[in-house]
């Protein structure tokens, strides 16, 4: 038998984990292999890069769509445990668990939305038959590295607030302001601050000094909490601040710090994850594909 899809193992995922105790997905492949009548050798079937199973991979994607519709929630790293919704949903006795039927849960539409408004879902079936491999390959991509920015998101959301002050700082310094760690910035998070937590120059001399707020909020930020922050910088008579968030920004948020004279930049969670991929903070290179073409200049040579 083949290995099946990850939206055929959501359900028995659910189902092997609903005993409400924390699990790794890589305690339960037995009793789900052994559901399918899957071989060991099936079972050891590696993906082309050799750096993980096939099973393993498919039931950490059957996870990850189960998380976004609140089936299933994280309890640490790589813990997991079935929700009450989760419960809730095998209490329906249903024969399949699939991305059709999450779509009745708002979270996971969201993420579905998010998906399709930056254009990084996988292709359907019919796209998948008129789509370049070039274009296939793109668009696949660009799914794995949204799941990366869930799971960094997810894992700053789990951290200390002193690390997420850090963090940012980190982040800041791996864009270029101030040059290295030790010299360009500090994080201050500490009682006494002035609303304050982090320091950074914005140059290598320290001609200038950025000032940064962290907020790890699930729930949008508001105008009240940027006006905050805009009083705290007038403490420190600073000019220039980022405000950044593991959530989002109300409108009036955003409207407020275009209205008023200090520069402030707002960060919502999907921008830090984002510039977190882009800059490696937080994140390691998995691996790498060579895409080659024909050196037609080669062939053309006299």
């Amino acid at each position: 038998m083949t290995i099946p899809d990850f939206q055929t193992l959501m359900l028995p995922l659910l189902e092997v984990a609903a005993d409400g105790a924390e699990h790794r997905v890589r305690d339960l492949e037995s009793g789900i292999a052994a559901r399918f009548d899957l071989s060991a050798s099936e079972r050891e079937q590696l993906l082309p890069s050799g750096r993980q199973t096939i099973l393993d991979n498919r039931l950490q994607w059957a996870k990850s769509h189960l998380k976004q519709a609140g089936l299933v929630e994280p309890t640490g790293r790589g813990l997991f445990r079935v929700t009450d919704r989760g419960t809730a949903t095998l209490g329906e006795q249903l024969s399949r668990v699939d991305m059709a039927y999450l779509m009745r849960f708002p979270e996971y539409r969201e993420f579905r939305e998010r998906n399709r408004s930056s254009e990084k879902e996988l292709p359907s079936a019919d796209v998948v038959q008129t789509a370049t491999p070039e274009e296939i390959l793109e668009s696949t991509w660009r799914q794995l590295q949204q799941q990366v920015a869930d799971d960094l998101l997810e894992r700053i959301l789990q951290s200390p607030s002193a690390f997420f002050e850090r963090l940012v700082v980190d982040l800041l310094v791996a864009m270029g302001y101030g040059g290295s760690r030790a010299d360009a910035g500090r994080s201050v998070g500490r009682s006494g601050d002035g609303g304050i937590d982090g320091i950074i120059n914005e140059d290598p001399l320290g001609l200038d000094t950025v000032y940064i707020q962290a907020k790890r909020w699930q729930g949008p930020v508001g105008r009240p909490v940027v006006q905050g922050f805009a009083g705290s910088l007038e403490g420190f008579r600073a000019r220039k601040g980022v405000l950044i968030t593991t959530s989002t920004f109300t409108p009036d948020a955003r409207g407020y710090v275009d209205r008023i004279e200090k520069r402030i930049v707002l960060l919502d969670g999907s921008t830090l994850a984002r510039l977190m991929l882009e800059h490696g903070v937080g994140v390691t290179r998995a691996r790498t594909y060579v895409i080659s073409r024909v050196d037609t200049d080669y062939f053309d040579q006299e």
